[in-house]
This record gives structure tokens, sequence and C-alpha cells, in this order.
């Protein structure tokens, strides 16, 4: 007979195991739902308990002003009201409406009082904001177009954590009507915010640069956590704006509301105000920029530097065709956007900082090369043209084509003539040809607090050799062609601003600085940057003396003030200049074109101004640029005589592509710079004239703005009877 007991047990223990088991199990699932509810969803679910909530609304910081070296402020903030929607509440309140007329009918339905009921109707978010919101806010005269697909994205991306910014700009009156009535309407809210303004309208607008509207999706993680409701804050993408983002931003607030089980508000618990971010000031002078910027209008597409050579403050930066900050705030319309893309003359490109062929203001950095290595007193008889190449069949010409003669260095200089640097430049060598431009900034960034700065081109250089024309060697004609600023030769203007008043300096090298301070709010914290003159080369210490340096400024002299010299335009009756003129030889958009240059300093024996100046499509760089060189000057002395410069809200210049023979400097004692406020002046760029983008303004690629969305062109539709029978109409709270 079996034993009973040994076949049992084993079934008893098995039945043990699996009852532990699934105990085990249990236990384990019940602990992770547990922690899943209680810790992770507790905000989630707590949200849900009917009864009265706090709710944390993130504000963004109240960005610094910019403003000019004396206190004129070019970027400012201004109260602006917005309209705001919690499309989740909104969403919210919509379906408890619903469900409390959905159990209404149900129970008449059952009395026979009505038709059954369909649960599944549902409505996308725009239609619930059409029923509820739309016909409250026509009662106090809002405007209510808007663009429903942008609504129905921002609700499915953004849900409740970002409010929709309804696109309606705000009137005291109509702000604090809203603000009166919106606990009637769950989800909406009117808020008081900060504005950029820029109060000079187009007034250097290459320098301040734009914003970009804060991108939605980007939250620091644990910030979702934080907030029930978040607001980011505005981003600079180019100028100043950009190169100075995180000094200009303020840190955030934090405002905690008191909600009941609907959504509606009961009060304030706690408010942390925005702080406001550093006032970051500029080195620029508004007066002179607005002088500089108006001359610059006599030519299509140009560019102009005003530094101080004694301390390498930048004192004007224009850049013309321009555009106007004001269009990207708080968002640029398609239509702006589609004008400024549309304009094949880059008006969002900054001139100022762009690589151009320099043709013969090179001339100058030769001659410090060749000064630097004891060729100060070379001479070379000038027949008109040079060869190179083993047979001589490269042959440059000189601009007098009967040539200049034996000339030496100060007298090269006045005439520009092209041999004489050529066979200087043949003589050093490319290494010390090299060697000597990049001693003075050519070739590299200057680290101006300013993005997209061009590094310009040194053909020779090691990135010349390894990047840009892989593979090629310097020939005799090429090292000819660096000389006098032609071939793959580029260079900024804010490079050459540089690098003359290094000359009229007598040989200090200053990094351009265009910040000059930024100043925190809180007096505790007080200055947070004072820049200081950074000498980046002693060009005595170089080698360079200073009698050799003196034979540069007074060929330079000689070109604005003797006859003969190329600068003579750019010369004044009342105050010495010393200028270098440059007419360089380029391709711009598919045709041969020439970039016209001037460069100056003045008083010549105490410099206080270094200017420099291009036009693209100029046929000389005396006749054109020249005398703009001249206007300029004019009106900086007449500031320093006491004149106060006007200046006023600048509207656009678009630029054009016309060939400029002549520029004619205007007659008198001072300059009438008065133009029509906001105007436009100029004419369009034709794309008929024009294929492909300017040889050597490489117009960068631009960061891409915040454009508003297109409203729809049909206001809000009218609800039908059959919908007034079925949608309940939205219940005002007494």
């Amino acid at each position: 007979m079996p034993d009973v007991t040994r076949i049992v047990q084993p079934r008893f223990r098995f039945r043990l195991y699996l009852l532990t088991a699934l105990v085990l199990l249990g236990s384990g699932t019940l602990l992770s739902q547990l922690y899943k509810f209680q810790i992770e969803q507790r905000d989630y679910h707590r949200r849900r308990v009917p009864g009265t909530r706090e709710v944390t609304v993130r504000e963004p910081g109240v960005r610094g002003e910019i403003t000019d070296r004396n206190g004129i402020v070019l970027a400012k903030n201004i109260r602006n009201y917005e309209l705001v929607f919690n499309l989740a509440e909104i969403e919210r309140a919509w379906n408890q409406e619903r469900k409390e007329e959905f159990d209404e009918a149900k129970i008449a339905h059952r009395r026979g009082d009505g038709p059954k009921p369909d649960p599944r109707e549902k409505l996308r978010i725009s239609e619930i904001v059409d029923l509820t919101i739309i016909p409250r806010l026509l009662e106090h005269g809002i405007e209510c177009r808007y663009s429903r697909s942008a609504l129905e994205t921002h609700h499915i991306t953004h849900g409740g954590l970002i409010p929709f910014t309804f696109p309606i700009d705000l009137d005291f009156d109509k702000f604090s009507r809203l603000a009166e009535y919106n606990v009637e309407m769950p989800g909406v809210y009117v808020t008081v915010r900060p504005r950029r303004e820029y109060p000079y309208g187009s007034v250097a607008g290459h320098v301040l640069g734009y914003l970009k509207q804060w991108e939605k999706g980007d939250i620091p993680e644990g910030d979702e956590e934080r907030y029930n409701h978040y607001l980011g804050e505005d981003e600079g993408i180019m100028g100043i704006e950009a190169s100075m983002d995180k000094d200009l931003k303020g840190p955030p607030g934090k405002r905690t509301l008191l909600k009941d089980e609907k959504g509606h508000i009961l009060g304030l618990v706690d408010y942390i105000r925005p702080g406001e971010g550093a006032r970051v000031e500029l080195t620029i002078d508004a007066r002179a920029q607005y002088l500089v910027e108006n001359v610059l209008r006599r030519a299509g597409r140009a560019a102009a530097v005003v530094m101080n050579p004694r301390n390498g403050e930048i004192i004007a930066m224009a850049s013309v065709p321009n555009y106007d900050p004001n269009h990207f705030i708080p968002s640029i319309s398609q239509a702006d956007y589609a004008n400024y893309r549309a304009n094949l003359a880059a008006p969002f490109t900054n001139r100022a900082i762009s690589s151009f062929t320099p043709g013969s203001t090179f001339k100058l950095p030769t001659a410090i090369t060749g000064c630097l290595h004891g060729y100060h007193n070379h001479r070379h008889n000038c027949t008109g043209s040079i060869s190179y190449g083993r047979r001589g069949d490269v042959r440059i010409r000189c601009w007098l084509r009967t040539g200049h003669g034996t000339l030496s260095m100060p007298p090269a200089i006045q005439r520009s003539c092209n041999p004489y640097f050529m066979d200087l430049a043949t003589t050093l060598g490319t290494k010390a040809m090299v060697d000597g431009f990049e001693l003075l900034g050519f070739g590299h960034r200057t680290g101006v607090k300013l993005p997209a700065e061009s590094p310009g081109i040194v053909p020779g250089s090691m990135w010349w050799k390894t990047d840009y024309r892989e593979g090629l060697s310097m020939t005799p004609s090429l090292v000819a062609q660096l000389a006098i600023g032609q071939g793959d030769s580029a260079a900024t203007p804010l490079q050459m601003c540089g690098a003359v008043s290094c000359i009229a300096n007598g040989g200090q090298y200053y990094q351009p600085r265009i910040v000059r301070r930024v100043i925190h709010p809180d007096p505790k914290i007080g200055l947070v940057l004072d820049e200081i003159p950074i000498l980046k080369r002693n060009m005595l210490r170089e080698g360079l003396s200073s009698e050799h340096l003196d034979q540069i400024r007074h060929g330079m002299w000689m070109a604005a003030n003797v006859p003969g010299g190329t600068a003579k335009r750019a010369g004044m009756r009342e105050v010495a200049v010393a200028a270098k003129t440059g007419t360089a030889q380029t391709v711009d958009h598919g045709k041969k074109s020439h970039n016209a240059w001037t460069v100056a300093f003045a008083p010549f024996e105490e410099p206080r101004y270094a200017v420099v100046v291009v036009v693209q499509s100029g046929k000389s760089g005396g006749a054109v640029a020249g005398p703009l060189v001249n206007m300029i000057l004019r009106g900086l002395f007449a500031q320093d005589a006491g004149l106060k410069l006007p200046l006023d809200k600048m509207g656009l210049f678009a630029g054009h592509f016309d060939p400029i023979q002549r520029i004619d400097a205007l007659e008198g004692d001072l300059i009438p710079l008065a133009i029509d406020e906001e105007g436009e002046t100029g004419e369009e760029a034709s794309g008929a004239e024009v294929s492909r983008p300017a040889v050597r303004v490489r117009p960068r690629a631009i960061p891409l703005p915040s454009i508003t969305p297109e409203a729809d062109s049909d206001p809000a539709p009218p609800r039908s009877s059959s919908e007034e029978r079925r949608r309940p109409a939205p219940r005002r709270r007494r």
C-alpha cells in the first residue's frame, strides 16, 4: 500500500510555494503601484482631487537695457499687456460642462423627456475656444482673428504647461476690463510682460541685432516638475542681443495662484517678481552712428567703421542696406520676413565685419611689413607695369599706364603705385608678408563682441594653404597680388580700421571693442564688466621704428593734401587728414565690378578718429568712398566743436546694385542730416540684375527668427440654432 504522507507532502509544498510566490508578486505589484501613484504621480493626482489647489507659474526675467556710451537708450523694455490661454484648463472646464450636461440629459432620457445623449461627441480645442471664449472676448471688443492651426499644434505639443499667447495687442482699458472679468473664463488670463523696443528704429540695427521668441519646447530639466505653467525668455540671435544674451537676461519670477476645482482663480498665494538683467553700455556714440548711417545712404551697399585710435573703442559701425529690429518683436510677420529675404542686397549682413577684396588699402600693411624688415628706404622705378613668370608672361599693370618713375615709400603711398608695392612684396617674400599681415590682425577675427565676424583671407597663410587653396603654393605673382589687395585677399572694414588706428597712434594695435561696460541693476553687485583698452600688439617692439612709421603716415597725409594724391576728396580744409584709397577689382553677382575703399585718420598730429568706408559697385575709391569719409569727419569734428548732432528714428534703406561713378560731398559747414522720418530710401534690389550671392560678402546662415503665424481669414464661425440648442452657454460665476 503506498505511503499517503509521501504523496500529499510534495503537493502541499508545491501549493505553499505557489501561494508564497503569488503573495510576493502581488505585494511587489501593489508596492510598485503605490510608489507610482504616491511618489511619481503625486502632483498629478493631487490636482485631480476636488477642492482648492496651488498653481505655480514661471514668469520670464526682464531683459536689460542697451545704451550708447552717453547713456542714450538704444534698446529698452515697455509694458506689454498680453492675453494668454491655458488650453488644458479651457478643455477641462469644457469637459466638466459637457459632463454635467450629459448627466442631466441622461436623467431626462430615463424620465422620457429627451433623446439618449451621445457620449462619444468630442470637439477640437479650437472649436471649444470658438464656442466658449471667442464670444466673450467679442463682448469686450477684442478682435478675434488668430491661427487655429497654430493653436491646435500648441495644444498637442505643450498642453497646459506652456500658455498660448493670443495674437492681440491690448491697450490698458481692455486689459483692465479683462482683468476684472477673466475669472468668468477658466483658462483665460491677462498678464503684463515687458516687450523689447528699439526707440530709434533701424539706427545701429546690425550692432544691436534682434530677438527670437523663446522656443516653447526648450524647458530646462526639472522645471516641468517645479511649474504648472512655464514662460521662457526671448533669446538674442544677432548682434549684441546675441553676444551679451546671458548678461541681458534677468532672473525669472514665480507666481503662485490658488484655484478651485473648476479652474477659477481664488487668489494670489505668493509672488516673486522677475528680476532685471544687466545694462550693457556700448562704446557707440548714438549721434555719430546716426551721422554715419545717413552718410552711407548716399551709396547703395556699403559699410563704415569709426574708431578711437587711442584705445580701440568703436564709435560708430554702420552697414547698408539695413533692417529694423522692431520688426522681430514679438515675432516678425511672414510678409516682412519675405520682403527681407527677397532683397538680394542681403540686408541682414553686417558688412562692417564681412570680408571684401581690399584693393590698394593693403599697400599700408605691405609698407609696414617692409619697414619691419628694413626696407623703409626701398625705391622702385615704375614704368607702368611689372612682369612675373619665367618668361615674363605674367604682366600686372599700374593704374597709371605711363608709369610714376622712381619712387620712395611716401610718394608711392600718395600716388598708390602698384609696381612699387608689388616689387617690395616680392623682395620680402611670402613668409615675411604673411607674418607682417598677421601681426596687424589680418586673417584672424578681431574678437569684437559681435557674432558672425569674418576672419578675412591672407594668401600664403597656413589656413590658405591647408583649407582654402589646398596644395597651392605661393608664386611671386600671387605675393604681388597680396601687396595690392587682389587675388584671394580679403579683409573686413573693422580689420582695416584696426590697422589704420595702429598707424595713427604710433604703432599700438588695440583690440577693437564695442562693449564698454556691463552694469548689474543690484547696487551690491554693480559693475559686472568694465572693459579696459587691450593692447594686442606694440609694433615698436616688433621691430618697427617711429621714424619708419612716420614715413607711412606722411605718405597718407600726402595722399589727402598734396596734388596728385588719390585721397584728395577725403581731405578737409580745417583739419589735417591722412588717408589711403583702394579700388579693388572683383565680381559682384556674376558681373565684373569694383569695391571702393577709403581709410583715413584725423587730425594728423593728434588723431582722434580712424574711419574706414567701403562701397560695393563703387568705380573709384577716391571718387566714391573718399567724399563719404569727408562728410563723416566733418560731422564728427562739428560735434567736437559743440554742435549737437541730430538723433531721430530712422527707417529702412533697401540698397541697390547700380554702379556708382562718383559721390559729391555736401557743401557747407554742417551736413544736413534730416531724412524722411521712417522713410524708405533707395531702390529695391532688382532680381533681374543678379543671379547668385556676391563675392566676398558671404551672407552667413541667418538664424531663423520667430515668424508670426498668419491668422485665419475667416472670423470665428457663428453658432447655428442647432448648436445653440446642443451647446451649453458659458456659465457666469456670480
